[in-house]
């Protein structure tokens, strides 16, 4: 019997798993694919407090070795639903059937890819699906960020800081982002919009030169010079095994406030596959922590 077990390896659920073992409770972290989550995928991170600069994967196993001296059992399987028991709750994995006092779901989001030819070759080295995360890297580049929601334009408004040209690819011939945002990307002078278009391609060898650009409309095709492609075409929260245990919204994101807390007693929802405003590395960590905290209070009051 296990009093926590964390669905989900990233930042959130590695957090939860270092204060639900320094809280001295017995912790199961289970993994479906690469401990680290997201943050892998980032050649450098500059924006986590106390820490100058590392890369994505040198901060994730860096987590991963804390988590395991302290004494956290890992597991890689994938998990197809949580279950309540009583007082207690069933993890169901692809192998067996895990007892626990309380769940912890960190499971994060899977960015929308465009599925073009050399997206996936070139993350990290040009194509990125954070402009938050990586924009600074760009200063003085001409850069394309891919869609029209407010995601894309809140993106093209951030980069338009730092390079020297943006250009914002859109499928259709109007922005379905805030009009406000579209408004002060039209007044600012390195800022295109390439409307009616769509990225065919993304062009370069060790690292992005270019996109090829499809005009939906006319057929016409034609190429951007580029260094740097931020794809902002929706996310994907990864909870369809808990939609019958706890509550989502229409966009599938757990319903949980700011105690991590989920309609379901006993289960928590830490990171980007929660309800919320923003979503970082460093809210994530902050998630662990709550939701962590909050489980092993559920233990104690309840008396699981």
């Amino acid at each position: 019997m296990y009093d926590i077990v964390i669905v989900g390896g990233g930042t959130a659920g590695m957090t939860a798993a270092i204060y639900g073992l320094r809280a001295g409770k017995k912790v199961l972290l289970i993994e479906g694919t690469t401990f680290g989550g997201q943050i892998t995928l980032s050649p450098h991170v500059e924006n986590y407090p106390g820490i100058a600069e590392v890369s994505g994967s040198e901060f994730a196993t860096a987590m991963a070795e804390q988590v395991s001296a302290l004494g956290a059992e890992l597991e890689y399987t994938k998990v197809k639903a949580v279950r309540k028991d009583g007082g207690n709750k069933i993890v169901v994995t692809e192998d067996t059937e895990i007892p626990c006092r309380t769940v912890i779901l960190a499971t994060g989001v899977t960015h929308r890819h465009l599925g073009v030819p050399r997206e996936e070759a070139l993350v990290g080295a040009g194509v990125s699906y954070c402009a938050v995360c990586d924009g600074a890297f760009f200063k003085g580049s001409d850069v394309a960020v891919v869609g029209g929601g407010s995601t894309a334009l809140q993106d093209a408004v951030f980069l338009s800081e730092y390079c020297s040209h943006v250009y914002v690819i859109h499928r259709r011939d109007e922005f379905r982002g805030e009009k406000h945002l579209v408004a002060s990307l039209s007044e600012r002078e390195n800022v295109s919009f390439v409307l009616d278009s769509v990225v065919s391609e993304i062009k370069g060898t060790d690292a992005v030169e270019s996109v090829g650009i499809l005009n939906k409309k006319t057929g016409e095709a034609s190429e951007l010079k580029v260094e740097g492609v931020f794809i902002a075409v929706g996310q994907k929260p990864n909870n369809d095994p808990f939609e019958e245990t706890v509550k989502l919204n229409e966009e599938g994101y757990i319903l949980a406030a700011e105690d991590c807390m989920t309609s379901c007693p006993g289960i928590f929802a830490a990171g980007d596959c929660r309800t919320k405003e923003v979503r970082q590395l460093t809210t994530a960590a902050a998630d662990g922590s709550v939701a962590a905290l909050a489980a092993c209070r559920y233990i104690e009051e309840m008396g699981v």
